[in-house]
């Protein structure tokens, strides 16, 4: 016996949300009463449906809030569908609804929101002489399989230039400009097809808006409310639409069974820990939902993993979240080392007394005439550590690609002592760096005699782990098979002083199992622009060895450009920024500074003129009930994101910071040190979603 149809279905067209959350508080209450009214029955006598003549689509209905606010509701005059699109003020709500159109699109079946302009449409400006439309060799039947709909295909057919077609945005659905965009940069349509997730619909009615709710590419923008938990999370925090909505690239990404580990790049904004969770969520609830499987999601910071952990519980039921650990990499190292009686400290570089001392006893072997010294520190860390070399006949073996001081047979034999006396004198204080321990619970793990029993492994911002750590993971789960490793990372926001080789580490991402996100679903064009602008230069890897790229990187939101203001000294600067915060939400706001003490002192300096801080600790997840402006280092402000951001200090010395650069006598690592911290300032501008302060005092950086 076939089940049977629902009564009704209720869904929210995701814009309804943004709507809502700008509406005032005492409105917000009684939408949410009627909200809840409408989701157990929308056929209720107490609702009613007022059609409106003027409207171009009859099928939606206004409906009253109280005898100020009213929200449009698309109701078909046949099926089972109700769909909550927007609220607002009469008039306002009015003049939004008068020329939509919610239509069903012919070829892909979902369902889009379109603006119908009145009247004939005038005549586009010719294009130059001998200038082509930009979209001449896609056929129309190509077209509308990218989602763009019958009756605009004239329209898209006259752009002959980027210009013309960042003029048809806010006309078209996001799926078609999305796809025109990548068309026009270039990219085959094949790839384009497979960036957005295009599949194969046949047999599309265009008044079925029940099977149209169900595709995944109108799930990117409606989501059906059959629950009362996902009603009341959605209304409690409207604007994270990350927990609901996501693109269907994104959600091929997450709802399927991969044959092995899969590597997810991606540009600041695209939502790469998004698709994370998402992916974990997905592994604990669908695919691995006994009690005995337990999935691992890692990252580099201890920050992170708290942010991820308290975004995790948003998103899933606390049974499911119960099977999965959210730790940093470091820690949970550190753990298991712990659990298996390891009697070593594991210090770090180089705030660890021990770690100095037996580092200075070493360099008393070291030629300090033939090589700088801050030479041997770079060589035991680029190399010494990072391969593995425990005896001298490794270190002979191993690699110096990147380092621009050659060195002999001879030379690395003169060498060696140094790095091995450190050794000695971290074996003699029973030290160990992390590097080592990660290495040490490697052979534990590989024995056998530390237990671990993983199903999945879920890894955040790659970039900043080493080869090392992932060799670990990959011992973890040592052979390769369904859903074991899903990782995730962006070498052009790598901030730390590593380079991943997957490969080299047993992980195999090569083929289609390695992805690319790009689209930046945070930050306005103009922020994303100026970020990128600042890595001009600066080469970005894959995690695997290869090259990555900035390209068909876009945001398809626009604002204003980031301000960039210098100041004599340091209290006008302050006096800026103080005014400027008053122009909007401070808990929606977050000073950065390079470092901890100039962080403290504009904190220090804003709470004199009364503006309540809030501080972003290095091993908490922030608390988003504390008031007051958000303050953060740039490290700490990493995987974050915030509706205005200041960046202040952006001094000459200190953004780039003199010291990070100039400790090396090595022109190789110095280049890199400035590219990290390029990418520390890129980091920071691309946490902004619609607005970017950057100031200075005294000499502004050479990068303002």
């Amino acid at each position: 016996m076939p089940p049977l149809k629902e009564a009704f279905r209720v869904a929210i067209f995701d814009e309804f949300l943004d709507a809502f959350a700008k509406i005032p508080r005492a409105q917000q209450k009684k939408v949410n009463k009627f909200i809840r009214m409408f989701r157990e029955n929308p056929t209720s006598g107490a609702i009613n449906y007022e059609g409106i003549s003027s409207f171009s689509d009859p099928n939606l209905k206004t409906v009253r809030i109280d005898q100020a606010y009213r929200a449009i509701v698309l109701k078909p005059e046949t099926g089972n569908v109700y769909v909550l699109l927007w609220v607002d003020n009469h008039d306002a709500a009015m003049a939004w609804a008068k020329n939509k159109r919610v239509a069903i699109h012919p070829e892909t079946g979902s369902l889009q929101v379109l603006t119908v302009h009145e009247g004939e449409r005038r005549p586009s400006q010719p294009p130059p002489a001998g200038t082509k439309a930009l979209f001449e060799k896609i056929r129309d039947r190509e077209l509308l399989r990218l989602g763009v709909p019958t009756e605009l295909l004239p329209q898209v057919r006259e752009v002959h230039d980027q210009e013309q077609l960042d003029g048809l945005e806010s006309t078209l659905p996001a799926e078609a400009y999305e796809a025109l965009f990548f068309l026009a940069e270039g990219e085959p349509l094949a790839d384009v097809e497979e960036a957005l997730a295009v599949a194969d619909v046949t047999n599309v009615d265009v008044n079925d808006f029940d099977a149209a709710l169900d595709r995944d590419a109108s799930k990117r923008r409606f989501v059906i409310v059959d629950n009362d938990e996902l009603l009341e999370s959605m209304l409690d925090a409207p604007m994270e639409k990350w927990r609901i909505f996501l693109h269907p690239n994104q959600r091929q990404l997450v709802n399927r069974s991969w044959p092995g580990p899969v590597r997810v790049l991606g540009g600041a904004g695209t939502g790469k820990t998004v698709v994370a969770m998402h992916r974990a969520a997905y592994l604990a609830e669908k695919l691995f939902t006994k009690i005995e499987d337990r999935i691992l999601f890692t990252t580099y910071t201890v920050n992170l993993a708290a942010d991820i952990e308290a975004n995790l519980r948003k998103l899933m039921s606390p049974a499911a979240l119960r099977r999965i650990e959210v730790v940093n990499l470091d820690r949970w190292v550190a753990g298991l080392l712990r659990r298996s009686g390891y009697e070593y400290k594991v210090a770090y570089w180089p705030t660890d007394k021990g770690l100095a001392a037996a580092w200075d006893k070493a360099m008393t072997l070291a030629n300090e005439g033939a090589f700088p010294k801050n030479f041997f520190r770079d060589e035991w860390e680029l190399v010494v550590q990072a391969q593995g070399c425990a005896r001298w006949e490794d270190y002979q073996a191993s690699s110096r690609s990147g380092r621009s001081v050659r060195l002999s047979r001879k030379q690395r034999q003169e060498i060696w002592p140094v790095f091995e006396e450190y050794r000695n004198q971290l074996e003699k204080q029973g030290l160990r760096e992390p590097e080592d321990a990660i290495r040490d619970a490697t052979a534990l793990v590989k024995s056998g005699k530390a237990q671990v029993s993983y199903r999945a492994i879920v890894v955040d911002e790659a970039q900043d782990m080493s080869t090392n750590a992932f060799t670990l993971l990959r011992q973890i789960i040592p052979e390769e098979r369904a859903d074991d490793l899903f990782i995730v990372g962006d070498g052009h926001q790598r901030i730390y002083r590593r380079q991943v080789v997957l490969g080299r580490a047993g992980i195999n991402v090569r083929g289609r199992r390695g992805r690319r996100l790009r689209i930046n679903y945070r930050t306005t064009e103009e922020i994303r622009r100026f970020a990128v602008s600042l890595l001009e230069g600066v080469h970005a890897d894959d995690l695997d060895n290869g090259e990555d790229t900035t390209k068909g990187y876009k945001s398809l939101m626009h604002g204003e450009a980031p301000h960039v203001e210098s100041f004599p000294t340091l209290d006008a600067e302050v006096v800026a920024i103080a005014k400027w915060l008053k122009t909007g939400n401070l808990e929606q706001t977050c000073l950065v500074a390079r470092t901890n003490d100039w962080r403290d002192k504009y904190a220090a300096a804003l709470e004199k003129r009364g503006i309540p801080v809030y501080a972003l600790k290095r091993s908490e997840a922030e608390d988003t009930s504390k008031p007051g402006l958000r303050v953060a280092t740039m490290h700490r402000v990493k995987g974050l994101e915030f509706s205005r951001v200041v960046i202040a200090g952006v001094n000459e010395g200190l953004v780039p910071s003199k010291d990070a650069i100039e400790k090396s006598a090595d022109e190789a690592v110095r280049s890199e040190a400035e590219d990290r911290e390029r990418a520390l300032l890129y980091v920071s501008t691309t946490r902004a979603k619609k607005d970017v302060l950057i100031t200075s005092c005294g000499k502004p950086s050479k990068w303002v």
